[in-house]
């Protein structure tokens, strides 16, 4: 891979190159992609959708909004510092071509900023409840109805390739989603592959699925511009990752790290000693025990420890990022930048007390639980309506219920696949607050 074609402003439908030295860098394409994603209608769903603590109405709990928001911020930060070093390394992106070192921070920023972006709501147990929907629930009965790629889709559910479809799927009067430049959309493609083969490799790429098959030609051709590498045969499409992904990936595994254990903090579900503990291991190089000391509240304290946490995390990534930096461009770096962290221990450390104490707490449980329900049952409902109706088949009931459903959804697809995902794109857009207000008007009026 080379980063003149990594860094591509073309979005699609153009039929002319964009070059980064006619840009206006008052306006640059990258920052253009921002804007788009942060005015969308999916970008403002994320304000109450779960990032930790499902339903929550306490200020200082993050949302997948304010969580997208500091990954964002993250992600300037990595690009910025990652782009200052590829120019120097290579001075003929910026002599010739025009790239400066904030491009960079503008492509990782803005993937970083739409990372959750197609994330059902009620956090990941709202991906499990879809998938289960099909997988072991009353949608097993279209299994022999769809080909084995378009059930997979289906049964492993996956917020990134939802994600894709949400930034570039078009409808009605909207061609190409919000269009955005496709070195962003390398950027957010943590995934690179379709749901088959399921994890052929360790490679880090493999873990999960990047595009469902409605969205596969638009990939491949996005992959093609960005001078991708192909890592599948046959039939089965994967890439190796475009480089400045594995940052959008640290950027996101920084803050839910780090910020999901301060939440846990502040709700008393970590005690301020383990908080000092673990974070301490982390700063002890950059803290200053003076200023530390001089700090009164818990807050401040823990916010302090935070911030130079996730500074440490920022430039130990850079470091790892930049020494395995031509092997990332030739696809041979098949590691989370995480994985090769001097930190490694002490994020591990972390990540397991959070999952004890924060994400296996009784609060988070059972409002998990109480959102697997409500998409079960939306699913159903749904489905079972979208379905009679392309089958005149309709109830009155499926006739009322079809009038609640947004006018953008009042689309008819032309196979079940399509159907089925169309149905589960609609209830993952929902946030936690309107799901339990259509189960609620459903159940009411369905007894």
């Amino acid at each position: 891979m080379n980063w003149e074609q990594l860094l591509s402003l073309k979005r699609q439908g153009d039929t002319t190159k964009r070059l980064r030295k006619e840009q206006d860098d008052t306006r640059l394409g990258f920052e253009v992609d921002y804007d788009r994603i942060i005015f969308s209608a999916a970008f403002r769903s994320l304000q109450d959708k779960t990032q930790v603590i499902p339903l929550s109405k306490t200020d200082f709990v993050h949302t997948r909004l304010t969580h997208s928001l500091e990954v964002s911020v993250v992600g300037r930060s990595l690009g910025r510092l990652v782009g200052k070093k590829i120019i120097e390394k290579y001075p003929h992106l910026q002599e010739i071509h025009g790239f400066q070192p904030n491009d960079f921070g503008a492509i990782v920023a803005a993937a970083s900023l739409a990372h959750d972006i197609g994330n059902p709501p009620f956090g990941h147990s709202g991906e499990k409840a879809i998938g289960e929907y099909f997988s072991i629930g009353k949608g097993q009965k279209f299994k022999e109805q769809l080909n084995e790629k378009q059930w997979q889709d289906l049964i492993d559910f996956e917020g990134n390739a939802n994600g894709f479809s949400v930034l570039t799927a078009t409808r009605p009067g909207v061609s190409g989603g919000l269009r955005l430049t496709y070195a962003v959309l390398g950027a957010f493609m943590k995934y690179p592959k379709e749901s088959l083969p399921k994890k052929p490799t360790k490679n880090i790429a493999d873990k999960k699925y990047g595009f469902f098959q409605t969205d596969k030609m638009f990939f491949q051709e996005v992959a093609s511009e960005l001078g991708m590498i192909p890592n599948k045969s046959g039939n089965d499409i994967g890439y190796e990752r475009h480089p400045l992904a594995y940052l959008v990936e640290a950027a996101d595994d920084i803050c839910y790290t780090i910020i999901d254990f301060e939440d846990g903090i502040n709700l008393g579900l970590v005690s301020e000693d383990f908080a000092l503990e673990y974070l301490i291991k982390l700063v002890k190089d950059s803290i200053d025990s003076k200023k530390y000391n001089e700090l009164i509240t818990k807050e401040d304290r823990i916010s302090y420890l935070r911030a130079l946490a996730i500074g440490s995390l920022i430039n130990d990534a850079v470091k790892i990022f930049i020494e395995n930096e031509e092997d990332i461009l030739k696809g041979n770096f098949p590691f989370a930048l995480t994985e090769k962290s001097k930190y490694k221990a002490q994020m591990d450390d972390i990540i397991k007390l959070s999952i004890k104490n924060i994400y296996q707490s009784r609060e988070v449980i059972e409002k998990e639980l109480t959102g697997y329900q409500i998409i079960n049952n939306l699913l159903d409902k749904f489905i079972t309506a979208y379905n009679n109706k392309n089958d005149s088949k309709t109830t009155n009931f499926d006739e009322l219920l079809l009038k609640i459903l947004p006018e953008k959804y009042h689309q008819e697809k032309e196979n079940l696949y399509e159907r089925l995902l169309h149905i589960c794109h609609f209830i993952s857009m929902l946030t936690d607050g309107n799901a339990l207000l259509y189960n609620k008007i459903i159940s009411a009026n369905n007894n």
